[in-house]
């Protein structure tokens, strides 16, 4: 009898462990990207608990998946140029978008993108623009107009750059004129010479809340995503966001479900809240940056619809460029961060 209970009490504890892993997804995202009361609701309204881990960089997130196979998370949120290198390489699953109530709300003009036509592997999450943050306390934002005003001296041990070496190399290659995509090793070289001349001018290099230095005044100038730099202006309204001459780096963050995902199925309904219009407006309402959900915007406050921080004009984005995948040239690009990065 004894032996009859204890397995028993043993199939109730599996059983439970079983039920308990069902009601889960493991969230792998960038820092502060989607607010807390939005994970609360999900968590409400479905009765899936969500855990959530955090990163804040592409390669930091990468190379964390890249270690466990694609196995240990069930939604990650990589930049386009990854998401190829990520499908490419095994480590994400195609998503059935039949599954996706919300699919049809998205704006078709961020869809069937070169890094994954038919979106097969991803579903837009948020898009957003890098350039340049200043502090109107100390620099006069008239003063700075291009990238290459970052390299005046006068800066120098006030200036902040993204600890992220696609988004770094892609500033140097358009202030010398080249694309932000190169796949030159000449061209990446000679950008890498120029960074290497800011490098005094460099107090820190941030990813993870870029923001943060602007407020805290550690920094008066810098690169800094428009979103970050929307929401600093809540707190400091000297705070200014400038679209610089040369042309800023686009970018768009998507939803991929990892290839080894435990919670393949809850990670689906988690991504189909997160394009619902009315969530994704809070998000955006809430991180700064643009929802690629259409009907979002009759959701959004008035102050996320009028700011031209996350809304930008077409003179805005002049020269503006996509970040994309840039193939093998990748260990090029980490070959001179890495040089950068140590002094070399």
């Amino acid at each position: 009898m004894k032996k009859l209970l204890t397995v028993i009490l043993m199939s109730l504890a599996l059983f439970s462990c079983g039920k308990k892993a069902e009601k889960e997804v493991h969230v792998f995202n960038w820092s502060e990207y989607i607010p807390d009361e939005i994970l609360k609701q999900f968590e409400k309204e479905t009765g899936i608990k969500v855990v959530y881990t955090t990163y804040d960089s592409n390669e930091a997130m990468y190379a964390k998946l890249k270690v466990l196979d694609g196995a240990g998370y069930d939604v990650t949120f990589p930049s386009t140029y990854y998401i190829k290198k990520m499908s490419d390489e095994g480590l994400i699953s195609k998503i059935d978008k039949s599954k996706l109530t919300n699919y049809k709300e998205l704006d078709p003009a961020l869809l069937n993108q070169p890094f994954d036509p038919d979106n097969s592997y991803s579903v837009p999450f948020m898009w957003g623009t890098t350039g340049i943050g200043v502090n109107a306390k100390y620099i006069d934002p008239s003063s700075v107009t291009k990238w290459k005003d970052l390299w005046k001296p006068e800066y120098k041990g006030k200036l902040m750059l993204q600890n992220d070496v696609r988004e770094v190399f892609h500033m140097a290659l358009t202030a010398l004129g080249y694309s932000g995509n190169s796949t030159d090793e000449k061209q990446i070289e000679q950008a890498y010479e120029e960074l290497k001349k800011l490098m005094p001018s460099v107090r820190l290099f941030n990813s993870d809340s870029p923001k943060v230095p602007f407020l805290n005044e550690e920094v008066y100038i810098g690169m800094l995503w428009g979103g970050e730099a929307f929401r600093a202006q809540k707190v400091n309204p000297d705070i200014k966001f400038i679209y610089p001459e040369e042309g800023v780096a686009l970018w768009a963050d998507s939803l991929v479900i990892p290839s080894k995902a435990k919670n393949p199925e809850n990670a689906m309904i988690f991504i189909d809240f997160l394009i619902r219009p009315d969530i994704s407006a809070k998000i955006s309402d809430s991180v700064g940056y643009m929802s690629p959900v259409v009907s979002s915007k009759e959701y959004l406050d008035n102050e996320t619809k009028n700011s031209r921080i996350i809304f930008p004009t077409k003179e805005d984005l002049r020269n503006a460029e996509f970040q994309l995948n840039v193939g093998q040239a990748i260990t090029i690009y980490q070959k001179y961060w890495e040089k950068l990065k140590s002094g070399k």
